[in-house]
C-alpha cells in the first residue's frame, strides 16, 4: 500500500471549507466491471484496478484524519455471479489482506470485518480473524470492510440475538430500545455513517447499512471506482459538507 509516507493532516488548500468534516464515510464500490468494459478489458482487470482504488482511498484518509472509513467489499448476493470472477474476488480478497496487513498495522489502522463468516472458506476465515486481532488495539483510522455483507441478513442477526437477550430473562420486551438493536448489529459500538459515497452512478443502497444510514447523507458520483482516489473522495465531502443536516428537526434559523 506504500503508506509509510502518509502524512497526519492535508494541506489546507486541499481541504473543504464549508462544514464539518465527515467523521466516518461509507462507500459503496461499483462500476469496476464496467470499467473494464469500457476498455475492452476482462472484468478481473476491473476489479484489480478496484483494489488499487482502496489503496489510495485508505492513504487519503489517512493523510484526511478521518476516523472512520467502511467500504462495501463483497455482498452476500455477490455469490450468484460466475464461479470464475467469484474466484478471482476471492483471490483480490486474500491477496490484499496478506500484502498490505503489516503496512496497516504499522500506519495504526484499526481493521474491522462485517458480515456473515460461517459460510466463507476457512483460510479466508482464518485471514480475517489474523488480521482484525493484529490491528485490533489501533487507534488511528478504523478500516471497516464489509466482507460477505447482506444489511437484511445482519438487522436478522441482531434480532435474533435480541431474542435470545430476551428468551434467556436478560431483558424484557419493554426495554427494548433502538441503542438495543444499534448495539447488536455487526457495527456495534461504531458510528452511524456520516456521507454514504457510491460510485458509477447508480443511485440505491444495495442492502448496505439500512440501519445505520437513517440519517446519513447520499453523495453519488458518475466516476467507476477504479477511477477514484484523494480528488474524488475530497470532491465527495465537499459536496457533503455544503448539506444542512437537521436529523428531522427544523432549519437552523439565523438569530441576526
Amino acid at each position: 500500500m506504500k503508506l509509510d509516507a502518509v502524512e497526519n493532516k492535508a494541506k489546507p488548500s486541499e481541504m473543504p471549507h464549508s462544514a464539518a468534516m465527515p467523521r466516518h464515510v461509507a462507500i459503496i464500490m461499483d462500476g469496476n466491471g464496467r470499467w473494464a468494459a469500457e476498455r475492452g478489458l476482462p472484468r478481473a482487470l476491473g476489479h484489480r484496478s478496484g483494489v488499487e482504488a482502496v489503496r489510495r482511498t485508505v492513504k487519503a484518509a489517512i493523510e484526511l484524519s478521518i476516523p472512520y472509513l467502511t467500504l462495501y467489499s463483497f455482498s452476500s448476493e455477490n455469490w450468484s455471479r460466475p464461479k470464475d470472477e467469484i474466484d478471482d474476488l476471492m483471490g483480490l480478497m486474500k491477496r490484499f489482506i496478506r500484502r498490505d496487513l503489516a503496512e496497516l498495522h504499522q500506519n495504526n489502522v484499526c481493521v474491522k470485518v462485517i458480515g456473515e463468516r460461517e459460510t466463507i472458506d476457512a483460510e479466508m476465515r482464518a485471514l480475517i480473524e489474523e488480521t482484525c486481532e493484529l490491528t485490533r488495539g489501533n487507534t488511528g483510522l478504523t478500516l471497516v470492510i464489509a466482507f460477505n455483507y447482506g444489511a437484511r441478513a445482519e438487522i436478522t442477526r441482531a434480532a435474533r440475538r435480541l431474542a435470545e437477550e430476551v428468551a434467556a430473562g436478560r431483558l424484557l420486551p419493554s426495554e427494548l430500545s433502538a441503542e438495543h438493536m444499534a448495539g447488536a448489529l455487526d457495527t456495534g459500538g461504531l458510528p452511524d455513517p456520516d456521507v454514504l459515497i457510491r460510485t458509477s452512478g447508480e443511485r440505491r443502497l444495495s442492502n448496505f447499512l439500512l440501519w445505520q444510514c437513517a440519517y446519513t447523507e447520499f453523495v453519488f458520483l458518475d466516476a467507476y471506482w477504479p477511477d477514484f482516489g484523494r480528488e474524488l473522495l475530497l470532491e465527495a465531502i465537499s459536496q457533503y459538507r455544503t448539506r444542512e443536516r437537521r436529523f428531522g428537526g427544523l432549519p437552523c434559523l439565523s438569530t441576526a
